[in-house]
């Protein structure tokens, strides 16, 4: 029998469970400028009175979905130069 204070997980409730387009946005280094974009769209109630956040948060989603040089080619092939 569990004791008082015993660390078991409860389910969570709905207001507790992360979006998951959140833990997307988290995971790409953007999340600064996503809340940035929501705030803004929040006040203005438009999007269009919105570009410079929807630019900055595009522009971020565009570097971290751009491949790294490393990642195109993580063991690059070796040439000799009598090609061997």
């Amino acid at each position: 029998m569990a004791k008082p204070g015993h660390a078991w997980s409860r389910p969570k409730s709905e207001e507790e469970e992360e979006d998951p387009v959140e833990a997307m946005v988290s995971r790409t280094g953007c999340a600064e400028q996503h809340w940035a974009l929501q705030e803004c769209m929040a006040e203005q109630r438009d999007w269009r009175r919105c570009q410079a956040q929807v630019q900055a948060f595009r522009q971020c989603m565009a570097q971290q979905q751009r491949p790294h040089p490393e990642e195109l080619h993580p063991n690059p092939p070796h040439c000799s130069p009598n090609g061997d």
